[in-house]
């Protein structure tokens, strides 16, 4: 091989791994290692709670916002389900909703959208900070997004999707990405329930 071409060659392995790396794609291990879930926030009733505070109970926690157009509304969509097919085995869940808009989703706002999908799904809101705070956590980006021609109220908000499972000890169990299958879910939640 040339020397030019394998410059070339190294330079661009270099930066796919580069892009690689930045996108999150690392093992399950490492990325558990990153992910420390924890938050103090606001539930619907304007009381604050932490993670601590559903010690004892799995956690399945996502993150976006009420005004999302597809991938919010899908996400709880499928939370809904996984808890219906688990039956009675759901009791040992807690299905959380974070905001990463907080400054249009109140705690009332919250209580009625999460409410649509499932009565027991919680969807907590903080000041931004605490938010922010909450989804750095849990290695959640988000960012807002305006069209200049747009009022400042009106804007999107680009954001990770998954759901997280959060074990009784507070550790976490795992990741699952977006639109894994109901089955799927249902699946490997029921497993991590049944072994503990």
């Amino acid at each position: 091989m040339k020397p030019l071409a394998a410059a070339l060659l190294l330079l661009a392995l270099t930066l796919v791994g580069n892009a690689w790396a930045q996108t999150g794609h690392r093992s399950g291990t490492e990325a558990a290692e990153e992910i420390v879930p924890r938050f103090l926030l606001m539930d619907p009733n304007g009381r604050a709670v932490s993670s601590e505070d559903f010690r004892g109970r799995f956690q399945l926690i996502t993150f976006g916002y009420t005004a999302c157009p597809d991938i919010c509304p899908t996400t709880l969509a499928e939370m809904a389900a996984v808890l219906k097919e688990l039956g009675p085995r759901s009791d040992k869940i807690q299905p959380i909703f974070i905001t990463v808009d907080p400054e249009r989703d109140t705690a009332s706002v919250l209580k009625a959208y999460t409410a649509f999908f499932d009565p027991r799904i919680v969807g907590l809101t903080g000041s931004p900070v605490l938010v922010r705070r909450a989804a750095d956590n849990f290695r959640v980006r988000y960012e807002k997004v305006r069209d200049p021609a747009d009022p400042p109220q009106r804007y999107a908000v680009d954001h990770s999707a998954g759901l997280y499972l959060i074990g009784p000890d507070g550790r976490l169990v795992r990741r699952f990405a977006y639109s894994i299958p109901i089955a799927t879910l249902v699946d490997q939640i029921g497993q991590s329930i049944d072994a503990r």
